[in-house]
């Protein structure tokens, strides 16, 4: 909380070079991951392992890329959810890469869309790293929750899954909704990441992370904000339940087995749409 009372999501600095699996620092930091997620369902992350000039360049690749002529952004299509070129009432575009840490796949993105371009190699090598490094912050929050939990012995099973990372550049627009039904609105920082848990590792914790509503509202007019994503989700055939440690009397299964492409194509339905939570009007045991 901020000392004007108005909510603010923690945040929690993961650049300490001492911060090592089983050392004191990271037992301390896990705690505080955890407590951010029980809490918020979110946080902030300080990590300054992403330069500057890597944002930066990171940056100028998406300005390029969106620049291009809707016919070419539009041969970005794909069958999973939130992977292809999507626009919302003209009002915001998206744009979006399977397996974004993976330069091969990159590279068959940029070609797609700019056919011959001396500049693609330059353009997927930088998303490409960017990627990389987002996916090693993402690998290391989730062993600190699987770790905080007991459950580490599940971690490397579900190395492809749990929650997303976002980078919003210069203007604001995130929104987060806390337990208690307030906003926190997150301000744009050089420096930070936010962490969001999503439905994957909500429903595979049993519930017992918060799973928190977001929302974009831009007020800023005069200008085009960018922000990047890194969605980690489970793959196609992976089922989702939480490990046996987390099933007791005093925390009864919330949910029934699921596939994240199941769930997905729920949430194309006109119920899932109209539901607050996709995932509790999918698969929520009765009572739970």
């Amino acid at each position: 909380m901020g000392s004007d009372s108005t909510p603010q999501l923690p945040v929690i600095h993961l650049s300490d070079q001492t911060l090592k699996p089983g050392s004191e620092k990271w037992v301390e930091v896990r705690s505080d991951v955890r407590k951010a997620l029980e809490d918020y369902g979110a946080f902030e992350v300080s990590y300054d392992r992403v330069s500057e000039e890597l944002k930066e360049s990171v940056l100028e690749a998406m300005k390029e890329l969106f620049q291009l002529p809707v016919e070419a952004k539009r041969r970005n299509v794909s069958p999973k959810p939130y992977t292809g070129y999507m626009t919302h009432n003209g009002i915001s575009e998206s744009l979006g890469i399977q397996d974004a840490n993976v330069l091969e796949k990159v590279n068959e993105f940029t070609q797609l869309l700019r056919p011959d371009c001396e500049g693609n190699k330059s353009t997927s090598e930088r998303i490409h790293k960017f990627s990389e490094k987002m996916a090693e912050l993402d690998v290391m929050v989730r062993r600190m929750v699987f770790e905080s939990f007991g459950i580490e012995d599940y971690f490397d099973e579900n190395l492809k899954s749990m929650n997303y990372l976002l980078y919003q550049y210069e203007i604001e627009g995130l929104e987060v909704l806390t337990k208690d039904e307030k906003w926190i609105r997150v301000k744009p920082s050089h420096n930070t990441f936010v962490v969001i848990a999503g439905d994957s590792l909500h429903a595979l914790m049993n519930g017992r992370l918060f799973l928190p509503f977001h929302r974009v509202r831009v007020t800023e007019k005069k200008k085009t904000r960018y922000s990047i994503g890194l969605f980690s989700t489970p793959n196609r055939d992976y089922i989702i339940e939480p490990p046996k440690e987390l099933v007791d009397e005093q925390h009864p299964r919330v949910f029934k087995p699921l596939t994240y492409v199941d769930l997905m194509s729920f949430y194309h339905t006109e119920v899932g749409r109209r539901a607050r939570s996709t995932l509790h009007a999918y698969c929520a045991v009765s009572g739970a």
